[in-house]
């Protein structure tokens, strides 16, 4: 049996909290929904979560006064997760609905799946359903099995709901891609204690629930507790 872990599951509005908190109370952890950021910062653990507009999720945290403890909570080196809006929130800034500026936790932009690709003449936006998760080219498989995808097989499929993705700076931080019409694009990344998925891993079976207990694993590696 774990420890009591206290993760920040951040509430401006924007989130799928629910099933969040529900898959979070299945591996054992402790999930406070939460918009202080005195809260955030004392959690061993922060999840962003979200579904919905860039520019209005953006502005729900800045009214809430949460972009600063986000930042710092990730600075401090507190392991985070963003899902789905969660993980392009992380990004330098987005092309959805005009541009505007995310958290810069990583460099990258957010752009919208193309109309159409030399595969599909009309693609259907957003993507709502099942998909396959990838091992980048070039990427070692040790990099996927030590991080929180340990356990899920490359090629597995989890459950998307999603019109816009994230084209990160750096591919060193691609943990996964996947394909959707003729489009390749990034479904996680991983940068040392920042892990996002555009997937929702609460809405993806079993598969999806292992992806929250090898967090908790990251969580208890943190502490110093094994």
């Amino acid at each position: 049996m774990h420890n009591s872990y206290n993760v920040a599951i951040i509430d401006y509005e924007m989130g799928n909290i629910f099933s969040v908190k529900r898959a979070c109370l299945e591996v054992g952890l402790q999930p406070v929904v939460t918009s202080s950021p005195q809260v955030i910062l004392r959690a061993d653990g922060i999840i962003l979560p979200g579904v919905g507009a860039f520019g209005d999720a953006m502005e729900n945290l800045r009214v809430r006064d949460l972009i600063t403890p986000i930042k710092e909570g990730v600075r401090q080196g507190i392991p985070f997760l963003g899902i789905c809006l969660g993980m392009q929130l992380i990004f330098t800034e987005s092309e959805e609905f005009g541009s505007h500026k995310g958290l810069d936790l990583l460099p990258g932009v957010v752009v919208k799946f193309p109309p159409y690709t030399a595969a599909a003449n009309h693609i259907k936006v957003p993507q709502v359903g099942w998909n396959s998760i990838e091992l980048p080219r070039k990427r070692e498989i040790s990099f996927w099995r030590e991080s929180p995808l340990s356990g899920i097989e490359v090629g597995d499929y989890m459950y998307f709901v999603h019109s816009y993705y994230t084209i990160p700076n750096d591919d060193n931080v691609v943990l996964s891609n996947s394909h959707y019409e003729g489009t390749q694009f990034c479904s996680s990344i991983l940068h040392k204690n920042i892990f996002a998925c555009q997937f929702h891993p609460e809405k993806s079976g079993r598969k999806g629930i292992e992806i929250y207990d090898n967090w908790l694993k990251s969580i208890i590696k943190h502490k110093g507790l094994h």
